[in-house]
């Protein structure tokens, strides 16, 4: 591939996301498709044009959909994915692997939460604008755990990631080390607009059976449930450290919502 040409380093990015209501007729292998063929092409690829290193960010998720209270996800732990967006993601780590055994090119393994910044979609994007209008939510009652990163701090580590002597062949879990319950994420969104957050203390079980009738059970696990990564070992393998804290990464995202209103 002439594109790869005289470069040193790949840092793949793109992917088939995680979807919650996917319309595909069959999204393990729409997923498979781009997040892992695609991926261990291009990986192969720029192993015979001669690029010394492939930076590939995954996911947290290839460990698991939560973590028990007070046990955090580690860099060396089995994966454990169980849906096509994660699965492809754990095959595709399988896959890059086997890749760097057999050739000279070295693999990098970034497994994020989930990643908010300015532009920030989905469901961090509906708290946010929940908490612009100060609607009451019934997420009070909340005091789980959750890891999240800040755009900025992922970009970070990226570039740590590109030339680090320590960095070959290894997996890195990443976060702002500083996690959060839900209830506390929407007091801090609340604040990055300038006023206190509206919550209704509410039984997670309620909220739970509640979702069941309406089918909306992922969505509230999502918001209940505990996911942690321990970032330990990235921070003293690479010697690196967060720099921007969660309320400056909600103050950006809020920001942005503001202008773009």
């Amino acid at each position: 591939m002439d594109c790869l040409t005289d470069i040193d380093v790949v840092i793949h990015t793109a992917a088939r996301v995680h979807q919650m209501n996917d319309k595909s007729e069959d999204p393990l292998s729409a997923c498979m498709e781009i997040n892992c063929l695609g991926t261990l092409n291009l990986a192969r690829q720029a192993a015979e044009a001669g690029v010394k290193r492939f930076v590939f960010l995954s996911s947290a998720k290839v460990n698991g959909e939560k973590t028990e209270p007070g046990v955090s996800f580690r860099f060396d732990d089995a994966r454990m994915a169980n849906d096509p967006y994660s699965i492809s993601k754990a095959e595709a780590e399988a896959g890059l692997m086997a890749i760097a055994v057999s050739t000279e090119l070295e693999i990098v393994i970034i497994r994020p939460p989930l990643v908010y910044g300015p532009g920030v979609k989905a469901n961090f994007y509906s708290l946010m604008r929940a908490s612009q209008k100060k609607i009451p939510l019934p997420l009070g009652g909340i005091n789980n755990k959750r890891s999240f990163v800040a755009l900025d701090n992922l970009v970070d580590l990226i570039k740590v990631c590109v030339d680090h002597p320590k960095a070959v062949n290894e997996v890195f879990l990443v976060s702002d080390d500083s996690d959060i319950s839900t209830s506390e994420l929407l007091k801090v969104m609340a604040s990055s607009f300038g006023h206190k957050a509206r919550l209704l203390n509410v039984r997670p079980a309620l909220l739970k059976m509640a979702a069941n009738v309406l089918r909306k059970r992922s969505i509230v696990d999502r918001l209940c449930d505990d996911f942690q990564v321990d970032i330990h070992h990235t921070k003293v393998a690479l010697g690196w450290m967060p720099n921007t804290s969660m309320i400056e990464g909600v103050r950006q995202c809020a920001e942005h919502i503001k202008n773009a209103s």
